[in-house]
């Protein structure tokens, strides 16, 4: 079993910013495919970031521009950094993992662990 943790969550204005943060075993980060989904009240979770062993990212269009994924090997730790907010990204946003795939991660992954969720609010 593989305990994901997340953090950095919370309340901002339209056009602020926040740094989810996802701490994992150290040795996900080497072989495996990692990412960030989000759900919103009412509607269907989604893929936002992956990113791939080797450092490849891959973005959902609505986010392209304003948010940024990456991983720290040192800390354990996988980031979205999410810049410009807009009130369409309030959502539980989780971080996942496919232990299964290192290379051409994709939404459509069976990702294998799921972190509990943090909640991001983005006000008008």
């Amino acid at each position: 079993q593989v305990q994901l943790t997340e953090s950095g969550g919370g309340s901002v204005e339209s056009g602020g910013s926040l740094r989810l943060s996802c701490a994992a075993p150290g040795y996900i980060y080497s072989r495996s495919c990692m990412a960030w989904f989000r759900q919103a009240p009412g509607k269907e979770r989604e893929g936002v970031a992956t990113i791939e062993s080797d450092g490849t990212t891959m973005y959902a269009d609505s986010v392209k521009g304003r948010f940024t994924i990456s991983k720290d090997h040192a800390k354990n730790t996988l980031y979205l950094q999410m810049n410009s907010l807009r009130p369409e990204d309030t959502a539980m946003y989780y971080c996942a993992v496919d232990v299964w795939r290192s290379t051409y991660c994709s939404f459509q992954n069976g990702y294998t662990y799921w972190g509990q969720g943090t909640q991001v609010t983005v006000s008008s």
